[in-house]
């Protein structure tokens, strides 16, 4: 076959998304023969098969063919994407390389040109890896902006999907997602190359997850499934892929098939040598941890570490879980004082919140409550809200006000069983069902913890089941009475005061107060002498 019906057919296989037949073709032309273009859209089918280093072979050879042809925008442009794929690769330093001789090459130009905005989609790169967020915005909306001067929807959709992830992580989630969606609807237009497809898709569903939007990430979630399986040879975007698959199973209760999801990715990491395998390992240890496997959750934190991710704070839930509460809250207390930014920290103060609870901090636990629902207004993303609002119940439950508590964790429970999130459902109501049995509303309280017991049983979430089973078949203390008002029924018959009860059970006073109101309420006495006779009466001593 001759060589130009060869190239010919090489070229439809690209344009047709069929990555691996093109590469094939164009491997069995003699390379001498190959056009810049032709050599810069065999890097590209390279590069989408998973063969980085045939990808940046190819694009040195389109760049020396630009130089011997003193076409040097050419050149320009094709050592802008070495740098890129170099960086994507997990080699910065060779990228920057490649970058800094792409800006040689463009100081030779005063008039305004694309290829510039290819070397600021590096910058924004370069920029983030120092934690340089002004400097990274300000060259991302210059991508946009050639984007747009120039009619190329690559850099368009580049450009304002990567301003709208750092504007994102800086708390301005509203004007973030806008972006997200204008650079979405490029995409799914069809107007995008895959490269840069890819690029926005993984962007905008990492950032919704990071904010808790789990309805965009679900939808864009799925686009990216579909775009991903219109491309059978496609290697690098899979990986990313199953990582948000599994998270929106893992959303919806659907833990085995999470787990599937991330070992899928964690293979494909491994077959690319991605650092991205330590967030995978890192969600498969909390999955590990819901259902009750500690010791594989431990491993995949572990594992998580060595790939230089903090698998935090499911590390220190795990820790909490396995009654280690002085190492579980030395580590949140510690995330707290590094995380400073809105995002970050509206991923760390669920747990936060939920391991001073335990640690009996209660006034550090009501801050963070206040702060996550202060966030949580402001990103007006449901999820949070959720979370916000199941946090500040279980605060006031904790805290003795179980009617105070209860219309919080009604709001959480519905939004959680909008969102369709099964197993957030069911902690809202063992919440609830503390509660109403707090309130001596027995009946209500049996069912509604009945109900969740069912769901965790469904799930496959054995801790929290086991844990509703015991409050379903209780010890059995007289009166309704809960473990902590025993305790504190307790100290009263000994003659302890107040303040001598709340120092030590490490509660407030006023908590203390709250306890003993509802201890009388609940033994129809008015008295702490009429309680102690009754702790005495009843074996409670």
């Amino acid at each position: 076959m001759a060589v130009t019906d060869e190239l010919e057919r090489a070229r439809e296989h690209f344009d047709a998304g069929e990555w691996g037949a093109a590469l094939r073709t164009w491997e069995s032309i003699d390379q001498g023969r190959l056009s810049a273009d032709d050599l810069e859209d065999l890097a590209v089918a390279a590069y989408l098969v998973g063969r980085d280093s045939t990808a940046a072979e190819a694009l040195q050879r389109a760049f020396q063919t630009c130089i011997d042809d003193a076409d040097t925008l050419g050149a320009a442009r094709r050592a802008c994407w070495i740098a890129m794929i170099m960086s994507m690769a997990g080699q910065p330093a060779v990228g920057q390389g490649w970058a800094s001789r792409a800006e040689r090459l463009l100081d030779e130009f005063d008039e305004d040109v694309e290829e510039r905005g290819y070397l600021e989609m590096n910058h924004v790169y370069a920029h983030l890896a120092v934690g340089e967020l002004d400097e990274a915005t300000e060259s991302a909306r210059r991508v946009a902006d050639a984007g747009r001067r120039f009619a190329n929807p690559d850099l368009f959709a580049a450009g304002i999907s990567a301003e709208g992830r750092i504007i994102l992580e800086r708390g301005n989630v509203r004007e973030g997602l806008a972006l997200f969606d204008e650079a979405m609807v490029s995409v799914t237009a069809g107007e995008v190359s895959a490269v840069f497809a890819g690029m926005v898709y993984c962007t905008m569903i990492e950032g919704c997850q990071d904010v808790s939007d789990f309805g965009r990430a679900a939808a864009w979630t799925a686009a990216l499934s579909q775009w991903c399986d219109r491309q059978p040879g496609l290697v690098p975007y899979r990986g990313q892929c199953a990582v948000h698959r599994g998270q929106i199973c893992a959303l919806h209760g659907a833990f085995s098939d999470a787990i599937t999801e991330f070992d899928d990715a964690l293979r494909r990491y491994r077959e690319t040598s991605s650092p991205a395998a330590g967030f995978a390992l890192a969600l498969r240890g909390d999955i590990y941890r819901l259902t009750g496997e500690p010791d594989s959750a431990e491993d995949s934190y572990e594992q998580a570490a060595e790939f230089g991710y903090e698998p935090q704070p499911g590390l220190a839930l795990l820790w909490l879980s396995r009654g280690r509460r002085d190492a579980a809250l030395g580590a949140i207390r510690r995330l707290l004082v590094e995380s400073q930014q809105p995002v970050e920290r509206s991923r760390i103060l669920p747990a936060a919140i939920e391991i001073l609870i335990a640690a009996g901090e209660l006034e550090q636990a009501r801050e963070s409550a206040r702060e996550l629902d202060h966030i949580a207004c402001g990103f007006s993303c449901v999820a949070l809200q959720a979370m916000a609002a199941y946090a500040a119940g279980a605060v006031e439950l904790s805290d003795g006000d179980p009617a105070g508590a209860l219309p919080y964790l009604r709001k959480a429970r519905q939004l959680w069983i909008d969102l369709d999130c099964p197993y957030e459902t069911a902690r809202a109501q063992v919440l609830i069902g503390r509660g109403l049995r707090a309130l001596s509303d027995t009946r209500s309280a049996d069912a509604t913890l009945a109900a969740a017991h069912r769901t965790f049983v469904d799930l496959g979430a054995k801790p929290a089941a086991d844990e509703v089973a015991g409050l379903l078949t209780p010890e059995g203390f007289p009166a309704g009475l809960t473990d902590r008002e025993v305790e504190v029924l307790r100290l009263v018959a000994t003659g302890r005061s107040n303040g001598q009860i709340a120092a030590e059970l490490v509660l407030s006073e006023k908590t203390v107060s709250r306890h003993l109101t509802n201890i009388f309420t609940k033994l129809d006495v008015n008295t702490r002498s009429a309680a102690t006779a009754y702790a005495y009466e009843h074996g409670l001593m």
